[in-house]
C-alpha cells in the first residue's frame, strides 16, 4: 500500500524502535511507497510513511533492498555534501563517509553484514539518520 509521505518533524525527531518479524508487511508498503516516488527519491525509512520503526528500503545499483534494525559499524572516507528529503522542505547540509560497513537483517532477519560505497553507502547513511531520529 502506497502511504502518505509524513512531514512531521516531532515525529521524525523520534528514535525508531527495533523491527520485528512481524513489521514485514511495514517493508512492503515501505518499498511500494518508494517505488511510486521513484522519479524523486532513492530510499526511505519507516518514519517518512509514519511508522516508528527501524527499517530502510534503498535503490541499490538499480535493485531495491530493505534492511530492518541496520547499523552502520565502519566508516571511512568522510566528506561534506548536501542532501534533500521527501519529508523535509530544501536541501541540508550533511556529514557523510564514503564507505560503510553495515549490520542488518533481511526480510527472514537473517543477520547481514556488508560494505557499500559512494552513492549507495550515502543513501543508506540518509535513511540510518532517520532511524536515529537524526534531521539532516
Amino acid at each position: 500500500m502506497i502511504r502518505e509521505i509524513c512531514k512531521d518533524e516531532a515525529f521524525l525527531a523520534q528514535k525508531a524502535e527495533a523491527a520485528t518479524a512481524e513489521d514485514k508487511e511495514i517493508a512492503a508498503d515501505l518499498l511500494e511507497t518508494l517505488e511510486h516516488h521513484k522519479d524523486g527519491c532513492v530510499g526511505m525509512a519507516a518514519n517518512m510513511i509514519g511508522v516508528n520503526k527501524r527499517i530502510i528500503a534503498f535503490d541499490n545499483e538499480g535493485e531495491y533492498m530493505v534492511m530492518f534494525n541496520p547499523e552502520i559499524i565502519k566508516k571511512s572516507g568522510p566528506y561534506d555534501t548536501e542532501e534533500g528529503c521527501l519529508s523535509l522542505t530544501g536541501t541540508r547540509p550533511a556529514k557523510r563517509w564514503e564507505s560503510i560497513k553495515v549490520r542488518w537483517q533481511n526480510e527472514h532477519f537473517q543477520q547481514r553484514l556488508k560494505t557499500f560505497h559512494g552513492w549507495t553507502a550515502q543513501i543508506i547513511q540518509h535513511e540510518i539518520d532517520h532511524c536515529e531520529g537524526i534531521i539532516i
